[in-house]
């Protein structure tokens, strides 16, 4: 069978990158597990209320019960982020959201502090706006953080914004990653500095760094 000769004229699909801090296939088998499990404790329930109502009541009885976690179990496992290009896609449970970083008229770093902080990129482009988990840290210094094929792509999309703050941030990501690089420890890390001077501030609601805050996280990491 001849084969066809490809195009070079024909567009490429451009390469993407998952922007999950914990990848869905890590827990995709606990929620496999939560949805069997309310399933069958739906079921008994059903069972147990066709002793005492009719059945129409009882599969319905069963339904309240088991339903809503098989359906939480559901939207996790759907919900995913990616970054193609400069283009973020968040996939919900219902539709998809996109948000070019290029063309953003606002970048912002927030910070959630708690005994589990969270630091985030938040990026508006007109009336869209995408939050994107960058780390998170317990009060006793360990946590997790976005695998560094993320941070890199995340830091050339935002280093193609003509915002100062995209550029701000794109230049604590590489900072970032270079620290993580040479496995340096988390006080040399600006995302761990962020969240410690987000602390320091003894706020309970979500901090939002200011560009001279983003900057100096920087600080003397390599």
């Amino acid at each position: 069978m001849p084969v066809e000769p490809t195009n070079p004229g024909a567009a490429q699909p451009v390469p993407s990158v998952g922007l999950d801090l914990v990848a869905p296939e890590t827990y995709a088998p606990m929620l496999r597990r939560l949805a069997f499990a309310a399933v069958g404790v739906g079921i008994g329930a059903a069972l147990l209320a066709a002793l005492l109502v009719p059945w129409s009541i009882a599969i319905a009885i069963g339904l309240v019960v088991g339903a809503p976690t098989v359906a939480y179990a559901i939207a996790l496992r759907r919900r995913r982020m990616w970054l193609a290009g400069t283009t973020i896609h968040a996939r919900r449970v219902i539709g998809e959201r996109q948000v070019d970083i290029a063309a953003a008229n606002g970048v912002e770093i927030l910070v959630f502090p708690a005994r589990l902080s969270r630091i985030v990129l938040r990026v508006t482009a007109g009336v869209e706006s995408q939050v994107v988990p960058l780390a998170m840290y317990t009060d006793a210094g360990s946590g997790r953080e976005l695998h560094l094929l993320g941070l890199r792509k995340l830091a050339d999309a935002l280093a193609a914004s003509e915002l100062a703050a995209a550029v701000a941030v794109s230049t604590m990501l590489v900072h970032q990653l270079r620290a993580e690089a040479q496995d340096a420890g988390l006080e040399e890390r600006p995302l761990y500095r962020a969240v410690r001077l987000a602390r320091a501030k003894d706020y309970v609601s979500p901090i939002v760094l200011t560009d001279q805050e983003v900057a100096g996280l920087c600080g003397n990491a390599s």
